[in-house]
C-alpha cells in the first residue's frame, strides 16, 4: 500500500459528469448529431421458425426519401466465416442477411435506410415478407435437454454425494425455476455509423468499445486501425451491452451501401427480442444434513434455455461449488435449444439464479431442523474453498451476518411462520447469502500532466451507470497528489489504451489498478526530476520521502519544504509528463470473491395475496470502497434489480410462433418509485490486498445476488406457504 496520502478515495463524492446527465448534456450513442445523418429502421420476422419465400419492396422503396431496403436478397458482402467473429459462446453469431432461415421471432430481416425517421418507420411497414413457416419450439419444459458446453456448464464432483445423500439424517429434494428476465435500460440500444473511404467510426450503445471494434472490424474484413468505435455514455445496461447484436452490423452495413451515416436505434419492442435476457432456469437440489445442519450433501441438477445456433453457458454452478463446506457435492447443466435468439448474462450472471435456489433451500433446511437461518448458515462456513483447497483473500461473511443482524433487529424476529401480523398484512422476515468472484482482466491507462498542474487520464473503458468516471478520476486524484477538480478522466474511445468489458465488476479491480500504476508512474517520474533539479527545493533528498498532495511535491513531515507540479515542470521548460500504466493480473494462489448478507422483510396482504417489500439491509464483504456514495447506489439498484426478479419480471412467450407477448413497459413489469421502501447497505470496513493492488473486490454484481432468495423467504416467513417459483405472484400464494 502507498504511503501517498489518500483525499479522494473513500470521499462521498457527487458523479463528476452528474451535471452533465442532468442538464441533457450527455451524448448518449443516438444523441450525436452527425452531418448527412439518415435514418434505418429494421424490419424484423413475424414467425418463429422457417425460411423467406419472398421480399416485396416496391411499396417501400416507392415512399419519398428511401434511400435503400437490404435483405439478404442483396447478397451483401460481408466476411463472415470461420474464426473471423469472435464468440463467448459454442455455436455462431447470428449472421446479418445471410440466407434466408428464420432463427426465431423478431429475427432482423431486411432494413430500410430513409432520408427521415418517419419515412423509414412508415416503408419498414410496407415490407412484405412471405414465409413458409414452421411450428417453432419456444417451450423448455417441452424440449429435450443435452449436456452444456465448457467451461461453465461442465459436469463437477467431489466426494460421493449420491451414497453421502442416502445415509443423511435429513434429505431434501427440490426444484426451483426462474423466469426470463430482459435486461431493460432506460437507453435503447442504438448505433450511428459513418464510413470514411475504409475506415469505420461507431458511435454505439456498448459496455465494451474493443469487443466491438474487433467484431466490426472481423465482419467487413477491414484492419482493426480502421475501426473506431465511440462510447461516452451508457444509459444503463445490466450486461446486455456486452455483444455486438446484429443491428450494430445493419447500421454499418447500411452506411456502406448509401454511402451516407446512418443511424439505428432498436425500439423498446424489439430489444425483447435481440438483445440478450437472462434464460429461463430449472434448478433441482438434492441435499442431506446431520441433525444439526451440517451438510454432507448436495447434488445440483441445472437446466436453462438457450438458442439452437449458439450454447450460452455462465457461472450457475460456482456458487454451489464454495459456498458452504459440503464434503460431497455432485453438479450438472444441461441447455435447451429452442428456436430463440441467444440468451446474454444479465446482473449477477449465474450466481444470482444459483443464490435463489441454494438460499431458499437452506432456508427450508432450517425450517426443517428448527434452527435459526443465520445459524445454519455459520455452521457451515467454510475454512478454506471446499473446490479448491485454496486460502480465501478474504471471507468476512460471518461478520456480515453479525452486523446485519444487530441493525436488521433479528433477534425480535419470531421464527414461526405467519405468526406476526400489521392489520390486514401478514409480516415476515427472510435473510440470504449472496457472493460472486473477483473477476480480474489486463488493462491500461494513459495519464498526462500539463504545465498547468492538471492532468487527463484515459482509458478505453465504460460507464454503463456505476460511477466510472467518478471512481478511476477519485484513483488518479490520489495517485497523483491532486485535487478532484484538477483531474480529468475519460473513456468509451477504442483508440484509447486497452480495457476489458464493463461487466463481471472486472473494472474497478482492473482498469482502477491500472489508473493507480499510471499515476504511480508520473508522480514518481516528477519526483525524480524534482530531486535531480539543483534549483529544486527537493534538490538530493531521497526519493522515497516525498509526497506529493493537492499539486505539490513536499518532503514527508515539513509542507514547507517542496513545489507544486506547475513550477517544476516551467522550470525545466516541460511542457507535460506522461506515463502509461498497466495491470496484469495474478491470482497468487487465493480464491477470491465479495461476499453479501441480505435481509428483507415483507408484508403480504391475506386476502388479496399482494407482496411488498417493506425494508431491506444488505451488509457488504466488498474490500476497499472507492466511492461510498456510488457504492450505495450501486446496491440500491441491485435492490431494485432484485425485487424486480423476486416479484415482478417476467417475459410470457406465446409458444405458437414465438412471440413475445409482453414486449412492451406496460406489461413487462420492473419495479417503480412505489414498489421500493427503505433500503440500506453498509460495508465492512477494510481492503483485499491479496485480490488486486487497489484492494477492491466484486460489487456491481453482488450486490443482485442474494436479493430475490431473502425476498422469497421473508414471504415464507411471512405466510406459511413456500414458493419456489420466481416471480412470486398473488396467485401463488391464495
Amino acid at each position: 500500500m502507498s504511503s501517498q496520502p489518500q483525499a479522494a478515495v473513500g470521499a462521498p463524492l457527487s458523479r463528476v459528469d452528474g451535471r452533465l446527465k442532468v442538464t441533457g448534456r450527455a451524448g448518449y450513442a443516438a444523441d450525436h448529431d452527425i452531418p448527412g445523418v439518415v435514418h434505418a429502421v429494421v424490419v424484423d420476422s413475424s414467425i418463429g421458425r422457417g425460411r423467406i419465400t419472398a421480399i416485396d419492396t416496391r411499396k417501400a422503396r416507392a415512399e419519398a426519401g428511401v434511400l435503400r431496403v437490404l435483405s439478404h436478397l442483396d447478397k451483401p458482402a460481408l466476411a463472415y466465416g470461420p474464426n473471423r467473429v469472435s464468440t463467448p459462446f459454442p455455436g455462431e453469431r447470428l449472421h446479418v442477411f445471410q440466407d434466408d432461415v428464420v432463427r426465431f421471432f423478431g429475427q432482423p430481416v431486411a432494413v430500410v435506410v430513409a432520408t427521415t425517421l418517419e419515412a423509414a418507420q412508415y416503408a419498414a411497414s410496407l415490407v412484405e415478407v412471405t414465409y413458409a413457416a414452421e411450428p417453432p419450439s419456444t417451450d423448455p419444459a417441452q424440449a429435450p435437454a443435452q449436456p452444456g458446453p465448457a467451461p461453465f456448464a461442465l459436469p463437477y464432483a467431489r466426494g460421493d454425494a449420491e451414497a453421502a445423500l442416502a445415509s443423511a439424517a435429513v434429505r431434501l429434494d427440490l426444484t426451483y425455476s426462474y423466469a426470463r428476465n430482459q435486461h431493460n435500460p432506460m437507453e435503447p440500444h442504438a448505433t450511428i455509423a459513418r464510413w470514411d473511404g475504409g475506415k469505420l467510426t461507431l458511435w454505439d450503445k456498448t459496455q465494451w468499445v474493443m469487443g466491438t471494434q474487433n467484431e466490426l472490424a472481423a465482419v467487413f474484413g477491414v484492419p482493426l486501425e480502421n475501426v473506431r468505435v465511440l462510447s461516452p455514455f451508457v444509459g444503463g445496461a445490466f450486461g446486455g451491452a456486452l455483444l455486438a447484436w446484429p443491428h450494430v452490423t445493419i447500421a454499418a452495413l447500411a452506411a456502406r451501401e448509401v454511402g451516407r451515416p446512418v443511424k439505428l436505434v432498436l425500439t423498446r419492442r424489439q430489444m425483447f427480442f435481440t438483445v440478450g435476457y437472462r434464460p429461463t432456469y430449472e434448478y433441482r437440489l438434492r441435499l442431506g444434513s446431520d441433525p444439526s445442519g451440517r451438510l454432507g450433501a448436495t447434488i445440483h441438477e441445472v437446466k436453462y434455455e438457450t438458442s439452437r445456433y449458439q450454447q450460452f453457458w455462465e457461472g450457475s454452478l460456482m456458487l454451489g461449488r464454495m459456498l458452504y463446506a459440503v464434503p460431497n457435492v455432485s453438479q450438472t447443466a444441461q441447455i435447451v435449444p429452442l428456436d430463440v435468439s441467444t440468451p446474454l448474462w444479465m446482473r449477477g450472471p449465474g450466481y444470482s439464479t444459483a443464490a435463489f435456489a441454494i438460499e431458499s433451500a437452506m432456508d427450508e433446511l432450517a425450517h426443517e431442523l428448527g434452527v435459526d437461518p443465520i445459524e445454519l448458515r455459520l455452521r457451515n462456513e467454510p475454512a478454506t474453498d471446499p473446490s479448491t483447497g485454496q486460502a480465501f483473500s478474504s471471507r468476512r461473511l460471518r461478520e456480515c451476518f453479525q452486523v446485519g443482524a444487530r441493525e436488521f433487529g433479528w433477534s425480535r424476529r419470531d421464527p414461526k411462520p405467519r405468526a406476526t401480523r400489521d392489520g390486514d398484512w401478514l409480516v415476515g422476515t427472510g435473510v440470504a447469502t449472496g457472493c460472486y468472484d473477483v473477476f480480474l482482466s489486463a488493462a491500461q491507462a494513459h495519464v498526462r500532466l500539463d504545465a498547468n498542474g492538471t492532468a487527463v487520464v484515459q482509458s478505453a473503458t465504460s460507464d454503463s451507470g456505476p460511477g466510472t468516471y467518478t471512481s478511476m478520476t477519485q484513483v488518479a486524484a490520489d495517485a497523483l497528489g491532486l485535487a478532484v477538480r484538477d483531474v480529468e478522466f475519460r473513456l468509451g474511445d477504442s483508440a484509447m489504451p486497452l480495457a476489458p468489458f464493463q461487466g463481471s465488476s472486472t473494472t474497478m479491480a482492473s482498469v482502477g489498478s491500472a489508473v493507480q500504476d499510471a499515476g504511480d508512474k508520473l508522480r514518481d517520474q516528477a519526483i525524480r526530476l524534482a530531486v535531480a533539479d539543483e534549483r529544486s527545493p527537493l534538490y538530493g533528498v531521497d526519493a522515497g520521502n516525498i509526497v506529493v498532495s493537492r499539486g505539490r511535491l513536499h518532503l514527508k513531515g515539513d509542507n514547507l519544504r517542496g513545489e507544486t507540479y506547475r513550477d517544476l515542470l516551467a522550470r525545466n521548460g516541460r511542457g507535460f509528463l506522461e506515463a502509461l500504466g498497466s495491470y496484469a493480473p495474478s491470482r497468487s494462489g487465493y480464491s477470491m470473491y465479495g461476499y453479501a448478507a441480505m435481509f428483507a422483510e415483507v408484508g403480504v396482504d391475506a386476502r388479496l395475496g399482494v407482496v411488498r417489500v417493506r425494508r431491506m439491509l444488505g451488509v457488504y464483504d466488498a474490500g476497499r470502497i472507492i466511492s461510498p456514495k456510488l457504492a450505495d447506489s450501486q446496491a440500491i439498484g441491485g435492490m431494485v434489480g432484485g425485487i424486480g426478479t423476486a416479484l415482478l419480471e417476467h417475459v410470457v412467450t406465446d409458444h405458437r410462433d414465438g412471440r413475445i407477448v409482453n414486449a412492451n413497459m406496460a406489461d413487462y413489469l420492473v419495479p417503480v418509485n412505489a414498489d421500493i421502501p427503505a433500503l440500506k447497505a453498509i460495508y465492512l470496513d477494510g481492503r483485499d490486498d491479496q485480490a488486486d493492488p487497489i484492494g477492491v473486490k466484486s460489487l456491481g454484481e453482488l450486490v443482485q445476488i442474494g436479493v430475490a432468495p431473502a425476498i422469497a423467504n421473508a414471504v415464507f416467513h411471512a405466510t406459511g406457504r413456500r414458493v419456489r417459483e420466481l416471480p412470486i405472484t398473488a396467485e401463488a400464494l391464495l
